[in-house]
C-alpha cells in the first residue's frame, strides 16, 4: 500500500516524462503537492491532468452559481455517500466560505434542518434526489429549479458537480485515498 492510497502510486520524487508535468500542473499553491485525490491517477498522467481540469472548470470557473453554492453540494453529496476524504476537504472549505460552523454541520447531518434561502433549499433537494435516488429524477425536479430562480446553465452547473463528486467519492472511497498529513 502507498501513503496515498490501495493501489500503487508514483511519488512525486520518482516521477518523470508527463508525470512530472501533471504533478506540476496540479500542485497546490500551498503545499507544493498534489493532493491525493490527484495523485491516485499517477498511473495515468492524461487523467489526472483530465481530472484536475474538470474540477477547476466546475468548482472556479465562470458559473452562474456563487463559490459557496458549489462547495455546499459538494459537501452534501460528500455528507450524503458518507466519504470522509471529501468531506473532510470540502466541509472545511465551505466552511471558510460562509464562516458558520452551525451551516457546515447541519449540511454534513441533516441539510433539511439548515436555515437555506427557498433557492439553495431547492438546489439541495434536487442534488439529495439525484445523489440518492438519479433514476428517480425527472422534468419536474428541473423545473422546480426553474422556479426557484435558476436558469439553464446553473442547473447544468448543478447537475455537473453533483455528478463529478460522486465520480471522486468513487475514486476515494473505491481506492483507499488517505487524507494529507499537512
Amino acid at each position: 500500500m502507498s501513503d496515498v492510497a490501495w493501489i500503487a502510486t508514483v511519488d512525486e520524487a520518482d516521477a518523470r516524462d508527463d508525470l512530472v508535468a501533471a504533478y506540476a500542473e496540479c500542485a497546490d499553491s500551498k503545499t507544493g503537492r498534489a493532493a491525493h485525490i490527484f495523485r491516485i491517477h499517477s498511473l495515468n498522467p492524461r487523467s489526472m491532468l483530465a481530472h484536475r481540469a474538470l474540477y477547476r472548470t466546475l468548482m472556479f470557473g465562470s458559473s452562474p452559481l456563487k463559490r459557496y453554492q458549489r462547495e455546499i453540494i459538494g459537501t452534501l453529496v460528500s455528507a450524503l455517500n458518507d466519504c470522509h476524504y471529501l468531506l473532510t476537504h470540502h466541509g472545511e472549505a465551505l466552511r471558510r466560505l460562509v464562516d458558520d460552523e452551525t451551516l457546515v454541520a447541519q449540511i454534513k447531518q441533516d441539510y433539511t434542518q439548515a436555515n437555506l434561502d427557498p433557492a439553495d433549499q431547492a438546489m439541495l433537494d434536487y442534488v439529495a434526489k439525484l445523489t440518492r435516488t438519479p433514476a428517480a429524477v425527472s422534468e419536474a425536479d428541473v423545473q422546480t429549479l426553474r422556479e426557484a430562480g435558476f436558469d439553464d446553465r446553473a442547473i447544468l452547473d448543478i447537475a455537473q458537480i453533483t455528478a463529478y463528486f460522486a465520480f471522486v467519492t468513487r475514486l476515494a472511497d473505491g481506492l483507499g485515498v488517505t487524507l494529507e498529513d499537512h
